[in-house]
């Protein structure tokens, strides 16, 4: 018989528990930098420097980050269902918690890329620096997608998303568009649920469960229900 296939669209929220901030902890700041000083185009045109010692420091974290209880639980559904995680996240908690097949719209911090060309990208755990280049001679910046960018990965989202038997969103506000369009490409006939702490305003999602609670806990209560069967 074949697995039914779950999509889950996690954000922020799941690696807060992990001890990884986001911009929306501390009013628009990220550990003290205003977004357009460090995670913008321009940012990185004016002032290249900063903004690898910012991503630099964020790369640090993530390394001494270990996944959480909800990473954990999310790669434990693969027992029992096909499961497909898209994530705005661009640390790699979820692959260390054992999940098959992750898709990072937002790129990934672990890795880095030519400025000239996106295909570029290495690998990478150490500190990028100016003067550090790729083979095409281009410098090296993170391999993210900042603001103001397009997300070139929402166009393999999409697909997965419309094949699902079951979504799920964790820890994700709905707000940073365009992967909270996601949810609009699943089905209205499947099940879908919503774990976050403070469960964001959803108009147009029909057959939705919402479990209130912080990640970690909320997916223990989300395991709960699909291996229940309650579908």
């Amino acid at each position: 018989m074949e697995k039914k296939k779950i999509v889950v669209l996690t954000g922020a929220g799941i690696s807060a528990e992990s001890g990884l901030k986001t911009f929306r902890d501390s009013d628009g700041l990220w550990e003290g930098y205003a977004i357009e000083d460090v995670a913008t185009p321009g940012a990185w045109y004016k002032n290249p420097q900063l903004v690898l010692e910012f991503y630099n420091y964020r790369r640090k974290n993530v390394l001494e980050a270990k996944p959480n209880a909800a990473h954990f639980g999310l790669a434990e559904l693969e027992k029992n269902f096909d499961v497909h995680i898209i994530t705005q996240n661009i640390d790699d908690l979820h692959e260390r918690a054992g999940s098959s097949n992750v898709l990072h719209l937002h790129g990934e911090i672990l890795k880095m890329r030519s400025v000239k060309n996106e295909h570029l990208i290495y690998p990478i755990k150490e500190d990028i620096t100016l003067g550090d280049v790729a083979e095409d001679g281009a410098q090296l910046r993170p391999h993210i997608v900042w603001f103001e960018e397009p997300v070139p990965m929402i166009e393999k989202a999409i697909p997965v998303v419309r094949r699902a038997d079951i979504f799920v969103v964790v820890g994700t506000s709905l707000v940073v568009y365009p992967a909270a369009g996601l949810v609009n490409y699943a089905s209205h006939t499947i099940p879908k649920f919503i774990v976050d702490k403070r469960i964001p305003y959803t108009s147009s999602m029909q057959y939705l469960t919402t479990i209130e609670k912080p990640a970690t806990e909320g997916v223990k209560e989300l395991q709960s229900i699909l291996l229940r069967g309650h579908l």
